[in-house]
């Protein structure tokens, strides 16, 4: 069996939808192709990829209510390719957004079973993520943890004159448990997702979200796209960023 993820997001790095798409392709089984679509010139390679699979996995973010547009012209191409050559595919899709609510993602859900009906192709159901941004934000949070309990366990040797100590690694355990808990809706559809994938099945359309209030998240959520404005650009992102200039 062989399984070809697409991540379509147009992200180069720190994208949501490559990272759950990495730990879902992590859990299945067989020959596993992952691929990164952005630009048409990746278009026929991805393309190559599907001739000899079995399932493709699309991974993306929400725009705009739905599917991000450099990736309309690729399943216009891939709708004439699995018609032309009847290819019996089995499509799952993982879609995430930066709504709270995972059911937020229905209308990109339909857009990718439509598709499915035109090219003759299975549609197998998908995942709808609410609170996307959260698992840029937990992964983050895992390595500044990580990071702290070797400064701690560093700090501690120097300080008492041993380097084996459990209570900075304890302190770690705890906080990788609380991002588990926060996760845990996703974590679970996304297993049985694997699952499904692996046994060819129908997985249906499931939504789930970021296991954290609302008005938690919202403050979270502003706090993270406020340092990463100020990263790439200004308080405004991209307002105040380098622009080539426009003939």
């Amino acid at each position: 069996m062989k399984t070809v993820f697409i991540d379509c997001s147009p992200k180069k790095k720190l994208s949501a939808s490559g990272f759950i798409m990495g730990v879902t392709a992590s859990l299945v089984l067989g020959i596993k192709k992952k691929e990164k679509l952005k630009t048409a010139a990746d278009h026929e390679r991805v393309l190559d990829q599907i001739s000899d699979a079995d399932t493709v996995v699309f991974s993306m973010p929400l725009y705009v209510d739905g599917v991000p547009s450099h990736l309309l012209p690729f399943l216009k191409k891939m709708e004439m390719f699995c018609r032309e050559n009847s290819k019996n595919l089995n499509v799952y899709v993982i879609a995430n957004n930066g709504f709270i609510e995972g059911k937020q993602n229905e209308p990109l859900m339909q857009i990718m079973e439509n598709f499915c009906k035109r090219s003759g192709i299975k549609w197998c159901g998908g995942l709808g993520i609410g609170g996307g941004v959260m698992m840029n934000v937990m992964r983050i949070l895992l390595v500044v943890f990580l990071g702290i309990a070797i400064l701690r366990t560093l700090l501690s040797g120097i300080n008492e004159g041993t380097f084996f100590q459990a209570w900075p690694w304890v302190i770690y355990g705890k906080q990788i448990l609380e991002v588990l808990v926060l996760g845990c809706g996703i974590i679970v559809f996304d297993i049985w997702l694997a699952v499904c994938i692996n046994g060819k099945k129908e997985y249906g359309r499931h939504y789930t979200r970021i296991m954290l209030p609302s008005f938690v998240f919202i403050i979270c959520a502003d706090i993270f796209f406020t340092l990463i404005s100020v990263f790439q650009g200004g308080i405004f992102r991209g307002w105040m960023s380098k622009k080539k200039p426009t003939r």
